[in-house]
């Protein structure tokens, strides 16, 4: 049994969920869920940033303290693990001065002592979206590509991390799959990006300026800013700082990320890594956005989905599943309640669950005692499903691995339909095909498990193995009809 330490990108709190914050746990949990299915050791990350900028102009604006407001919408990410049946092993906050603030600072101290923190006045971009620093190539028309708005020219002096120092071993890294991305697009995206030259950041802000962070050690007149203060989590969670309990899971095996967030970690954070003589991480990958109806989601347009909300309207095995099948993990997709009920009636309601339904109905009153093994053509397909979906998943091609089920599915639809086991007048025969069809049945929600896992359960309870044994009772309706939402 292998470890398996698996993270996600931690969440900002000046406003609450949404489905873009979803759709990236609910990918994490596949992962995770399949690697403990094949006996790893896993431990499963999130958690959420919660110093800046923007938390505390959003504080003052709702008149909460940065603190109640970073609390208030860190127990809705929170939420987020019961409402999409997430695995996670551990949240982490940033402003927990027990768990993570030690890690943090030690982490400083490391890269002051490699000689790598320095100060200096700095005359810049300050894009508040990002949170961030950015340079006149992030810009288009004097704008932030991502946020479409012109950013703040700050001058200060603030402390400075040599990234640039650590610029050829990272591409070197990247280049040799040492700390491997996925997709390709995105790893030579960044090799490109590195190969122009990193620059050295930015690595505090003026207390004068921002007071809502973490204490730079030994000078009070600066905070942490983001890259020390957020990326750190991913060791101070885990025990950096604090005891030696993370050696037992660093380096991380997998960071899962959004595609706006590669620089950050593809670049400064392994920087940081090579500086404080720390692994670098295993492999990222890196996934697109979602869009709504084919916009951007934006408070001003409306049009943010609150993946609670669809949560409450359709179940939660149905909000994972269009996560999951509709948006393609590598490239940006889109949601729509158009597409979301024709996948629930068409994949779900009239896919898996009536192929559920006619097998066990079928198969209910079957005595199968003396029954062991199904057919080998049987066993053949379901084995050549099972290989496909593990392929599937451990390329992150979640959408492609539901698809190789769904052909089981109908393959298993296929069987029924030639069989016609309720037409079948010899006995030992019938028996034969509908052990077939619970076989086939059995091994669909073994494979749904990482996606599907209260489904899964549903369909196990319904199929009981006792020693030799089969006993097969009659499920509840997995998937009602739905009520058009005219959305």
């Amino acid at each position: 049994m292998g470890k398996f330490y698996i993270t996600t990108a931690i969440d900002y709190v000046n406003g609450p969920p949404h489905i873009g914050h979803a759709i990236q746990k609910v990918w994490a949990d596949v992962i995770a869920r399949n690697r403990r299915f094949r006996g790893d050791d896993v431990w499963f990350l999130t958690g959420t940033d919660e110093h800046g900028v923007n938390v505390v102009r959003t504080a003052e604006s709702s008149g909460k303290t940065p603190q109640e407001l970073a609390d208030m919408n860190a127990a809705k990410f929170r939420s987020m693990r019961e409402a999409l049946d997430l695995s996670w092993d551990d949240f982490i906050q940033t402003t927990d001065h027990k768990r993570h603030w030690p890690g943090a600072t030690l982490l400083w101290q490391r890269l002051l002592e490699a000689g790598d923190i320095y100060k200096k006045r700095y005359r810049g971009f300050y894009c508040a979206g990002h949170e961030a620093f950015i340079t006149q190539k992030d810009l288009v028309d004097g704008k932030c590509l991502l946020h479409k708005k012109a950013p703040e020219v700050i001058d200060e002096e603030n402390y400075f991390f040599k990234l640039s120092k650590y610029s050829e071993k990272i591409r070197d890294a990247i280049q040799n799959d040492i700390m491997r991305i996925v997709p390709v697009s995105r790893k030579n995206e960044i090799i490109e990006f590195i190969k122009t030259g990193l620059e050295d950041v930015s690595f505090s802000r003026p207390t004068q300026m921002l007071s809502w962070g973490i204490p730079v050690p030994n000078d009070a007149d600066h905070v942490m800013y983001v890259w020390c203060d957020a990326l750190t989590n991913y060791i101070s969670a885990i025990g950096y700082g604090r005891d030696d309990g993370w050696q037992k899971w660093w380096p991380a095996d997998l960071h899962v990320l959004g595609k706006d967030n590669l620089r950050f970690h593809a670049a400064i954070w392994p920087g940081m890594l090579l500086a404080a003589g720390l692994e670098l991480p295993k492999s990222l990958f890196v996934h697109g956005f979602i869009t709504v109806d084919g916009q951007k989601m934006s408070k001003t347009v409306g049009n943010v989905v609150d993946p609670f909300a669809l949560v409450r309207q359709y179940g939660t095995d149905p909000v994972r599943y269009y996560f999951l099948r509709e948006v393609p993990s590598y490239d940006d997709g889109d949601f729509s309640h158009q597409k979301f009920e024709e996948r629930y009636a068409s994949d779900l309601a009239n896919g898996l669950g009536n192929f559920v339904a006619r097998v066990l109905t079928l198969a209910a009153p079957v005595d199968f005692a003396g029954m062991a093994k199904a057919q080998e053509s049987i066993i053949e397909k379901i084995e050549k499903a099972k290989n496909s979906v593990a392929q599937k998943i451990d390329e992150y091609k979640f959408h492609e691995a539901l698809a190789a089920i769904w052909n089981l599915i109908g393959f298993g639809d296929s069987y029924v339909n030639d069989k016609k086991p309720w037409a079948m007048i010899d006995e030992k025969e019938k028996k034969k095909a509908l052990f077939d069809l619970v076989t086939i049945l059995g091994a669909v929600a073994l494979l749904l498990g990482p996606f599907l896992p209260n489904t899964a359960k549903k369909i196990n309870d319904s199929i009981v193995w006792d020693g030799s044994s089969l006993t097969v009772k009659k499920p509840d309706n997995l998937f009602p009809r739905l009520e058009t939402s005219n959305k």
